[in-house]
């Protein structure tokens, strides 16, 4: 083993930067990998070239990271199959630690094979997908006993990202004992309106809400329309992109007939310079589909209340502090946000707590825990 003080770490991600179609998974392993490499690691990123499909591997340096993206000629959706993955890990030196993101995508599969064959200590992170949900449900019930099951049971640990994430994978079977709990790192603090998201959308003073994240399925986004209906003048702003076409369809429809909501499509890069310009940001998730919602630590870091379903995992970080939880439904939604709009003095209150919970779960101490993690996986 390496130095205590300096690991070889590898790093799995089905896709990584500069994939930003895959949302928050992808800013998540980026710091992550970054922040090790900061403080002295070796940190190697085995990974595809999603969206795109490539013939060839290449390897690229990115911010002290050595990244390895490799051969994808096949893909379906964010699942790509890379079948260099065992000849690239065998020529790298050996790692003390891997860290495989995901579930059931091909490269996490070969590459936990890979290390029990050569023992080689992992930590699977699931970010949400151990159980079974959205598509194809059936069919990955019957293939997880053969596939995913061992992936599960030979790890070191696996990471969960919340409480509610942890308590999910002991109700899915999982010892409490193989589970550590690790946040997403708050971006840093970034307080101030720019003005950039309001110009776009032609607004000056009025009441805006906002929600960013993945036009999809379980997200609660008819939900929050109806509630920001209801309360008069108040606009709505919808920024991500459309990943299921009858919410997409639906959502269209309403702005087309409501002119106070607007669908914006996806926001080019990092939306950290649009948060600012709303009065409270939504994440009004229906289902236990997020495991931790990191829309609500860039809104926490940018210094704008949220109003967060009791369903996402990061609604234990930031309830009383940067945000009010609330189930997922149309009248408490619609209560929390009047409750917000109305009283500019509890906005600030939440929007400074917002900036302190960002500046206690910043990268350099979520870094720190997960060092803990992989030095207890290593022993």
């Amino acid at each position: 083993m390496s130095d205590a003080d300096n690991l070889r770490v590898v790093v799995c991600a089905p896709a990584y930067w500069p994939a930003l179609d895959f949302g928050g998974p992808i800013w998540v392993s980026k710091d992550l990998s970054e922040g090790l490499a900061t403080r002295g690691h070796a940190v190697d990123v085995i990974t595809t070239t999603l969206p795109a499909r490539r013939s060839r591997t290449r390897v690229e340096q990115v911010d002290g990271v050595t990244v390895h993206y490799l051969a994808t000629p096949v893909r379906y959706r964010w699942l790509g199959l890379a079948p260099t993955a065992g000849r690239v890990l065998g020529g790298l030196e050996r790692p003390d630690v891997v860290h495989v993101y995901g579930l059931r995508d091909p490269l996490g599969i070969a590459v936990t094979s890979w290390c029990r064959r050569n023992r080689v200590p992992y930590v699977l992170e699931p970010i949400g997908m151990f159980r079974a949900r959205a598509r194809k449900v059936r069919l990955k019930r019957a293939v997880d006993p053969v596939l995913v099951a061992p992936v599960a049971r030979h790890a070191a640990l696996l990471v969960a990202t919340s409480g509610l994430e942890r308590d999910d994978l002991i109700a899915l079977g999982v010892a409490p004992e193989r589970i550590r709990v690790r946040p997403n790192p708050f971006p840093a603090p970034h307080p101030g309106r720019t003005g950039v998201l309001r110009r776009h959308l032609g607004l000056d003073g009025e009441p805006l809400v906002l929600y960013v994240g993945r036009i999809a399925a379980g997200k609660g986004l008819e939900l929050l329309v109806q509630a920001v209906l209801a309360l008069p003048g108040v606009h709505l702003a919808l920024i991500g992109p459309r990943d299921h076409a009858d919410v997409a369809a639906r959502l269209d429809a309403a702005a087309a007939a409501e002119r106070r909501v607007h669908v914006t499509g996806p926001w080019t890069g990092r939306p950290l310079d649009v948060y600012g310009d709303a009065d409270v940001v939504v994440l009004p998730a229906e289902e236990e589909r997020e495991n931790f919602g990191l829309v609500v630590a860039e809104a926490a870091a940018a210094g704008v209340p949220a109003v967060v379903s009791e369903k996402a995992g990061i609604a234990e970080l930031v309830a009383g502090r940067a945000a009010l939880v609330v189930p997922p439904a149309v009248e408490p939604i619609r209560d929390a946000l009047a409750r917000l709009l109305a009283d500019p003095a509890e906005r600030e209150r939440l929007g400074r707590g917002g900036i302190e919970v960002a500046t206690e779960v910043g990268r350099d101490a979520v870094v720190a825990l997960q060092e803990s993690i992989y030095h207890e996986a290593i022993g």
